[in-house]
């Protein structure tokens, strides 16, 4: 009972972090998007994407070994202590040399050298990372301090966005203000890690001994990293910021609806490491099978009213200018489900059972496809052939892993994904479909010229009519996982 509690405290304080990384890009978005044109926006997105590259060099495979590993000795203080020093260490080192690489190509490389500024700015997430010791935090599941820490620094964020962005000339200040909002927590990690953790120095640290694993976390990071900033880069060299900017729109909604599927699943890592270390494998497929069966549950019904409601989505976060962006959401949309179902099976599934090889070659064949087709169809299709990519490389990653767990002995596959209620999320889906698709053709005349405020309207009456419908259709078709949801919040407002 203990350990359920702790699984569903870590998720109700994960998925508070969710929302907030839902609500704050939701309030800012809109204004910023508007604010910088997609010229200014494009800049920061494309500098985000280039100093990721270098960020990947620096932290190597460490911000997901150093969970698995942090989780295994979270028992014992003194190894823990001895663990943290030496990935720290390991740390340090690589993100030396990586700003030995970055300087160099900051004046060698013509596009960094004339926006300077911006990529000096946004290259200090290279040294937050490096002295972070978010894997240390995650390892031990301390997702209450993790949640207040960033919320405090998002809400410093938010309102900075508003006093200090006024114009498209401030995209270097709104670039600056992310790092700030994302990264400056590592200093508050640094600063508490003597409450968890000896800081003395350790004897016999063993740097080696890391190595063989955090190169194959790494290289899976180089995959993921290469496909998940390819198309800004591509589209960047082949077209035009303003392409990044519009690819960035719909990329960005896509982003924050996959926090929300991968919210349940982020907070299983550690505990699923400590199942296996225990040799409790009933425990560790019956949470699989469950974070499975959540990801299902909620990734199709967001895909589906994404894709009917894209145009609404797109002009009401970023405004007329970004309609360019429409038919790239609409593409990427899909990836949600992908996203999702491979996050559990690799990162939940096959890495706690020492299979990281296997995510490592599924990512590999991803990064390829994505490579392959966003060089034949950026160049004709710009920001759309760029989400075609990723379409096509996120299926790619979730069939791999699936074909790869065909024969595993400690967690069948099939125990994962049978028990998945198809019918049932489909029809929930084709009904609140039929629900909210007449508001695609209604017209307000009171709305006429006033795009943003229209669209939000629209989105917050299609909305009203699509999830009920759909959450009414799994209670009747009494799908499992829906009614102990419905009986626990009832219980807590009886309470």
């Amino acid at each position: 009972m203990a350990k359920e509690l702790s699984i569903k405290k870590n998720f109700i304080m994960n998925a508070i972090l969710t929302v907030s990384n839902f609500l704050f890009p939701l309030i800012t978005f809109p204004y910023i998007s508007r604010v910088l044109a997609p010229e200014g926006y494009g800049a920061v997105n494309l500098a985000t994407s280039v100093v990721a590259y270098f960020a990947l060099f620096a932290q190597l495979g460490i911000p997901t070994y150093g969970v698995r590993a942090a989780a295994k000795v979270r028992d014992d203080k003194e190894a823990l202590s001895r663990l943290t020093q030496e990935l720290f260490y390991i740390n340090l080192l690589c993100s030396i040399v990586v700003y030995v690489a970055f300087f160099g190509a900051l004046f060698l490389v013509p596009s960094m050298r004339d926006e300077k500024s911006l990529y000096l700015i946004m290259s200090t997430q290279i040294l937050f990372q490096a002295i972070g010791l978010e894997h240390l935090y995650k390892g031990l599941e301390m997702y209450s301090y993790i949640t207040i820490r960033s919320l405090v620094f998002k809400v410093i964020g938010l309102i900075g966005t508003f006093l200090l962005v006024k114009s498209e000339s401030d995209y270097v200040i709104y670039g600056a203000i992310t790092v700030f909002a994302t990264s400056a927590s590592a200093v508050m990690n640094l600063l508490h890690a003597g409450k968890v953790v000896s800081l003395k120095p350790q004897k016999n640290l063993d740097l080696r001994q890391h190595m063989k694993p955090v190169a194959i976390f790494f290289a899976m990071a180089c995959a993921t990293t290469v496909y998940l900033h390819l198309d800004n880069v591509m589209l960047g060299i082949m077209k035009t910021k303003a392409d990044v900017g519009y690819y960035g729109a719909a990329v960005r909604i896509k982003t924050i609806l996959v926090s929300i599927v991968t919210s349940l699943g982020t907070v299983l890592l550690p505990r699923a490491s400590w199942y296996v270390e225990k040799g409790e494998m009933e425990e560790f497929r019956r949470v699989g099978a469950k974070a499975m069966r959540f990801v299902w549950i909620f990734s199709f019904p967001l895909m589906v009213y994404f894709m009917l409601f894209s145009r609404e989505g797109i002009l009401f976060l970023s405004g007329v200018k970004y309609e360019p962006a429409i038919l790239p959401m609409q593409i990427i949309m899909p990836t949600l489900l992908f996203i999702g179902m491979s996050n559990i099976l690799g990162i939940q599934i096959l890495v706690p059972i020492g299979r990281e090889k296997e995510v490592l070659w599924s990512e590999i064949a991803g990064a390829a496809v994505d490579l392959v087709l966003n060089a034949i169809l950026i160049p004709q299709y710009k920001a759309a052939g760029a989400a075609i990519g990723t379409l096509a490389a996120e299926f790619v990653v979730l069939v791999w892993q699936i074909w790869a767990l065909r024969d595993e002995k400690k967690i069948p596959v099939r125990t994962v994904y049978e028990s998945l209620p198809v019918l049932p999320v489909l029809l929930g889906a084709i009904l609140g479909t039929g629900a909210a698709i007449w508001l695609k053709f209604v017209n307000i005349p009171i709305f006429e010229g006033r795009v943003m405020l229209h669209n939000k309207v629209l989105l917050m009456v299609s909305a009203a009519c699509f999830f009920p419908v759909y959450y009414a259709t799994l209670l009747v078709t009494k799908e499992p996982m829906t009614g102990d949801i419905t009986q626990g919040i009832l219980k807590k407002l009886k309470r």
